[in-house]
């Protein structure tokens, strides 16, 4: 129930800033940069897979904010900051936040691109820049070991049916 709240109250976060009512929203928010919050992150090898020799410039000048509701984490489309849920960062399994931090780095990599992040034409589980994060994210999950049925459990989210779960699955994760 607490998952369907979090996930309730994120869609209405995402509409309060399609409306511009952002300012509401901060209170209780802390933010910084993401090379201040998580060290080290520059050195991982599949972060600098995603941006290079950029790597370290990037980490550097990455706004993060932290907030007190909301999903797990994702990227604000508006300026391209990550925004994490304090929570989840503070209680979930730390192999899922390494992975959540790997995947939304990608975003990031997508939102400097140029590319439409949130592509209203497709659902999430067939949005490109979603297959194409989740691939990269599982190829990760591959090289620290996981299993097949790991990854799936990675892959699933309370707000995905077990069908859009299979389509995913069968999208990003190579047997």
């Amino acid at each position: 129930m607490a998952d369907f709240l979090d996930y309730l109250v994120f869609r209405v976060f995402r509409m309060f800033r399609r409306l511009r009512l952002t300012r509401l929203l901060k209170l209780g928010s802390t933010t910084g940069t993401f090379a201040d919050f998580f060290k080290g992150f520059d050195k991982v090898q599949a972060v600098k897979g995603i941006f290079g020799e950029k790597t370290e410039e990037v980490l550097r000048y990455l706004k993060v904010e932290f907030t007190w509701f909301g999903g797990y984490m994702f990227v604000d489309s508006s300026d391209g900051h990550l925004v994490i849920n304090s929570r989840y960062l503070n209680n979930g399994d730390k192999t899922d936040i390494y992975l959540d931090l790997v995947h939304e780095l990608f975003h990031i990599k997508q939102w400097m691109d140029g590319k439409e992040l949130f592509d209203p034409r497709y659902s999430y589980v067939e949005r490109p820049t979603e297959i194409e994060a989740y691939r990269y994210t599982v190829q990760e999950a591959r090289r620290l070991g996981l299993s097949n049925d790991r990854i799936r459990l990675y892959l699933k989210t309370e707000w995905m049916s077990p069908e859009d779960l299979n389509e995913l699955e069968n999208s990003v994760i190579t047997y």
